[in-house]
């Protein structure tokens, strides 16, 4: 049984998919999602279900606090969560 505060990699892509969702929702940040990525959005479906993508999109909304507290009150969850699920996900390098 994991605790609240552990995340495991299902988990972490199921949050990482709701970030989809959530980017894919607003023009604005699914624009700057593109530009930063370098992803097109065709590529998305071949994508989407590969964890160095998933931890690309939390990456993204990390970087962006104004749309990660947008997405946490969405989706009811704290805002630490987003963190916490992308160090589950491989290639976490930095430090949030």
């Amino acid at each position: 049984m994991h605790s609240q505060h552990q995340y495991d990699t299902a988990r972490a892509e199921t949050l990482a998919l709701k970030a989809v969702h959530f980017i894919l929702a607003d023009d604005n940040l699914q624009q700057g999602f593109l530009a930063t990525s370098g992803i097109a959005p065709e590529d998305f479906k071949a994508l989407i279900d590969t964890p160095d993508f998933l931890g690309g999109v939390l990456d993204f909304l990390l970087g962006n606090e104004e749309q990660l507290v947008k997405f946490c009150e969405e989706c009811e969850i704290d805002p630490s969560e987003p963190a916490r699920a992308r160090h589950a996900l491989p290639g976490a390098v930095m430090d949030y």
